[in-house]
């Protein structure tokens, strides 16, 4: 699908919202507040609660770090993802990511808007950049997932959305099913930041961290090309527990 098709598949599911009431995603029952998910289901979303500051992973009790960024801190300053990567969001973001279900999408942009440690993240920071596809990849699925979470984000804090300023260089084989050392050899040299960003604080934005990999690279060429802090945003961090 080309991202002609996919702005008109966009138009088109906002005419239905008009037209139709909201129906939960995750029960079928009527949505509240004229979004796709209900009261109830919002309440049991898996909430990121306790998490580590500078990777996001889950962890049980507050501190200033997790034990592996403590070992070894990331060149990320700061990491923040609303959700746990569990029922019904690991099946929801795979739908919006693969299935083309903006629906989903919608929804978990929305809740990522709402979390009250969102402004925190965003305060200083001078441009927000989606996590890239290469071109191979973004022609095979026509849209990237990260840019349409992002674009909502820049324009609740009126930041300027830079797509440019980072390029995904190498085509590289899909990360599922790879462990988290595969991951980091398959994502060697796969981004390139532009000089652009020198001097800038930029939060980087994607759907899911797993192993943290494909997040880890990015940082370091943002870092590389001169952008004094990189901050990250995710609607979800997958538990050590639940690597895929």
């Amino acid at each position: 699908m080309n991202a002609r098709v996919w702005s008109w598949r966009r138009r088109l599911e906002a005419v239905t919202r008009l037209l139709l009431p909201p129906r939960c995603l995750h029960c079928g029952a009527p949505g509240a507040a004229g979004r796709d998910l209900c009261a109830d289901c919002r309440d049991s979303l898996p909430h990121n609660a306790c998490a580590c500051p500078r990777c996001a992973l889950p962890i049980p009790q507050p501190a200033p770090a997790c034990g592996r960024c403590i070992k070894r801190p990331p060149p990320a300053s700061t990491a923040l993802a609303p959700f746990v990567y569990a029922d019904p969001v690991d099946r929801w973001l795979p739908r919006f990511k693969f299935a083309r279900d903006l629906a989903a999408g919608r929804v978990l942009a929305d809740l990522v808007l709402e979390d009250s440690r969102l402004p925190a993240l965003i305060d200083g920071i001078d441009a927000v950049l989606p996590l890239p596809l290469h071109r191979s990849r973004l022609a095979e699925r026509g849209y990237n997932q990260a840019l349409e979470l992002a674009r909502p984000l820049a324009r609740a804090f009126d930041l300027p959305l830079r797509q440019d300023w980072l390029r995904r260089v190498r085509a590289t084989a899909p990360q599922t099913g790879l462990d988290a050392r595969a991951r980091r050899r398959n994502l060697r040299g796969a981004f390139v930041a532009d000089a652009a960003m020198r001097g800038q604080r930029v939060l980087l934005v994607d759907d899911v961290i797993t192993t943290g990999s494909s997040m880890l690279e990015a940082t370091r060429a943002c870092r590389r090309a001169g952008a004094i802090e990189v901050r990250v945003l995710a609607v979800a961090r997958a538990p050590l527990a639940g690597r895929r």
